[in-house]
Formats: C-alpha cells, structure tokens, sequence
C-alpha cells in the first residue's frame, strides 16, 4: 500500500499540536484542506487515525505509528529546505579545489582553515598536484578551480585567469650562509654551490631550471633532490645546501631567523599565480564567496 508522505507530515502536525487550526497554521493550509487530506489517508487506509467523537482530537493507535513516520519526513523536509536556503545564500556548498604542492601546504591549508571555520556547512576538496595533471582535471570538470601559476592556462581558450599576486623564485639558504654576505649573486657563485633540487616533473624544478639556465648557470650541482618542500626547507635549513623556493610559501618558514630569502633581478624568476576557472563555469553562491575570501586573503599577505 503506497501512501501520501504528505499525508503522514501532516497527520504528525496534528498530532504535535493537538488541533486541526494549529497545525493548518503551522503547515500553511486551510482548515478545511487539511481535513479533506486526513480523511484521504484514513480512506486509503480504511481505518481512523483520528478520533473526532469527541470534541478535542485523539489519535488512534495506528495514526501515532505513523505519526512518527510523518515527523521523520518533516524532519527531512525542513533540513531540506534549510541547507537549500544555505546553499542558495553561499552559506553551504561543495568547493573542488586544485593547487601545486607548495601553494596548498603554505598558502591554502592555513585560508582553508580559516574559510570552513566560518562556513561549517561548506564541504571542501583540496586536490593536490603537478600543474599539467590539474590542468587536466579542471579541463575536464573534475575540478572547479585551481589555484596556481597561470601558465596553466596559457594557450586555452577553455580556461580564464583571475591574477592573484605576482611571486617570485628566489634562492633560499640558511642564515649567515657566505651567500648572505653577497653584494651581487652571479651566475659565476651559484655554480659553486650545492643544491637541493624539486622533482623532476613539477612546474617549480622547470620553471627553476629554464630561470638559473637563462640567468647564466651552465650547471646545477645537485646535492638531493625531493618532491617534498619540507625535506628542501629543512635540509637548507641544517647546510649549507641552497635551493629554489617561491616568496610567498617560504614566508612561514622565515619567521624563526634561520633561514633567509634572496631574490634574484631577473624576470624569469616571477611566478603570477591565478585563480583559475573553466570559460564558461557558473561560479555557486559558495565557490563566489571562497574565491573572494581568497582574493582578499591574498591581497592581505602582499
């Protein structure tokens, strides 16, 4: 026997308030409306869930069995209604994210944090990757943005940029290194130097290789090489080691004086980063609110 779901919310309305008046209010029907669907129910049922020989209302065994199958379906109907509510206003909403190794370990992990503190019924995926796999990803729609260098979308007329902040690669090496008291890095000294170089395969190792190339370097030494930022940044840390490294990841690792940042004069070493999207993508209500959070975030940490 196939019922009326409505039928059940509403009988559970007349229970919880004890009237007919009421729980039409509380519904938003007419008395008389309320009444013809009650007696719906109790026809396709063939049994009373009411009781009216009397003058208040009572509920019949059966009708409170399945009263609380209607209250359960109420339930439902106002966590419904409230998460699109939610959703409608930017207040809830599935964000699908991509970034590079260095930007979402020191740039978005701590605005992530940030962001679904405030938005608790926001549900994030944070996809973390080289820059051609992202690419892919976000061309195919598996991603929603991605937060990186806009080289990524170079030469797609799929993809569209909104520029973030223009960072740079600079040279990081430990405090007091001989490096530091450098009046001018040529090409000359940092052939002399050991490095710890980024894997092979990530935009950082080639857009650091094409930069030390065209800055004058005929050969990198290098010491180790590692996909993991935080080996480099501990290795340069404990040596004498020296490696590449963006501006704006290697801030939070600048803050203790042991290491030091050194920039180099030379147009190849900026690395824009962008919030990336598809052309023609329709932006949620949430994913407007993430991406200006981090728009001005970003602006804050310039």
């Amino acid at each position: 026997m196939k019922l009326d779901p409505r039928h059940l919310a509403q009988l559970s309305a007349i229970v919880e308030t004890g009237s007919f008046h009421a729980a039409a209010e509380l519904l938003g029907l007419t008395q008389p409306a309320l009444s013809r669907n009650i007696k719906t129910l109790e026809s396709r049922l063939g049994a009373t869930v009411l009781d009216r020989s009397e003058r208040k209302v009572k509920v019949t065994e059966l009708g409170r069995r399945l009263a609380r199958n209607g209250m359960i379906i109420r339930s439902a109907e106002l966590a419904a209604s409230s998460y699109a509510d939610q959703t409608y206003s930017g207040e809830a909403g599935t964000l699908l994210i991509g970034a590079p190794p260095t930007l979402a370990s020191y740039l978005l992990a701590p605005l992530f944090a940030e962001f679904l503190s405030d938005y608790v019924e926001v549900r994030a995926e944070l996809r973390v990757g080289l820059v051609h796999e992202l690419r892919a990803l976000l061309i195919q729609g598996s991603l929603n943005a991605v937060i990186g260098p806009i080289s990524l979308a170079a030469q797609s007329d799929d993809l569209k940029v909104d520029d973030l902040i223009d960072d740079r690669v600079g040279i990081l090496c430990r405090a007091g290194h001989p490096l530091t008291r450098t009046d001018h890095i040529s090409p000359a000294i940092l052939e002399t130097q050991r490095w710890a170089a980024h894997s092979l395969g990530s935009y950082l190792r080639y857009q650091t290789d094409n930069a030390l190339a065209a800055f004058g370097l005929r050969e990198v030494n290098v010491a180790i090489e590692t996909d993991s930022v935080e080996v480099a940044f501990d290795i340069v840390r404990r040596s004498d080691i020296i490696t590449t490294m963006p501006k704006l990841p290697s801030q939070s690792q600048l803050s203790d004086g042991t290491l030091t940042f050194l920039e180099i004069d030379n147009p190849l070493f900026s690395r824009p980063i962008g919030y990336i999207q598809r052309q023609m993508q329709e932006l949620s209500r949430a994913e407007e609110k993430f991406k200006t959070f981090v728009q001005n975030e970003v602006r804050r940490l310039s």
